[in-house]
């Protein structure tokens, strides 16, 4: 647990400290800082610590200046001789108001509070990440034999991918053809459903593929592409509901 300690008083940051590793041996004390001055040159070139142990009254003034300059986002536990900014300091990130002479039960309340407070984060944030859905991973790119090469193909580059004489055939944008040893089913698993729609059995289309859409027999859907096609792309009255779902999102 890294810790701050910001006190005027040379003798009171001292105390402090000691008490603090009879308190909690496991803290450890980056530093003691005397001024406003200090402290802000302090926060622009440091991390945050864990927790922060501030004086009201500093030398230079009243440490609320702090907050006026620097984003200080870790719990804060006030030390002062006076109780008239005990509502003040609890409009910051302050978690408890200690009074001097500090004493060792007062510490250690002060500290059983932050440990909760952290504990209770902590687990807050492993349930927020349990509860998250995992996002499929998808493909970016494929490695397309060329000759006595392995090509890489960006699925931004591909325009549609149909079935040619029963063999997958990725075709891009301009105009190359690869041929994949997977099932249409296969590949539409490792693209993302976001910019890939199976149109039917024989296609696959990209989103950025689509020029326009014509109105079909049946209350079907002809798509037609800005590159050329080896046959018209229908899409069936069952599915053209979700067709546009999958294009107006």
């Amino acid at each position: 647990m890294k810790t701050l300690i910001i006190e005027d008083e040379v003798l009171a940051a001292q105390a402090l400290q000691k008490l603090l590793g009879e308190v909690s041996p496991e803290a450890e004390v980056l530093g003691i800082l005397e001024t406003v001055e200090e402290s802000i040159e302090w926060f622009e070139n440091n991390e945050m610590p864990d927790l922060l142990f501030m004086d009201i009254h500093l030398a230079d003034g009243s440490s609320f200046s702090i907050f006026e300059k620097v984003d200080i986002t870790c719990p804060v536990i006030f030390t002062t001789a006076y109780d008239e900014y005990a509502l003040k300091a609890f409009e910051v990130n302050s978690i408890d108001y200690l009074l001097k002479p500090i004493n060792k039960k007062d510490l250690r309340r002060a500290m059983e509070k932050y440990k909760t407070l952290v504990i209770g984060r902590n687990q807050m944030q492993k349930f927020m990440m349990q509860m998250e859905p995992t996002r499929k991973r998808y493909r970016s790119c494929f490695l397309m034999p060329e000759r006595d090469k392995l090509v890489p193909l960006p699925v931004t580059n591909i325009a549609y991918v149909y079935i040619d004489s029963k063999t997958v055939k990725i075709v891009t944008f301009e105009h190359k053809n690869y041929y994949m040893n997977v099932t249409l089913d296969d590949l539409m698993d490792m693209l993302d459903p976001e910019l890939f729609f199976r149109a039917n059995r024989q296609f696959i289309v990209s989103r950025t593929s689509i020029k326009d859409i014509s109105i079909w027999f049946g209350n079907k859907l002809a798509v037609n592409l800005n590159v050329e096609v080896p046959e018209k792309i229908i899409i069936s009255k069952a599915k053209v509901s979700e067709f546009k779902t999958w294009f107006l999102n």
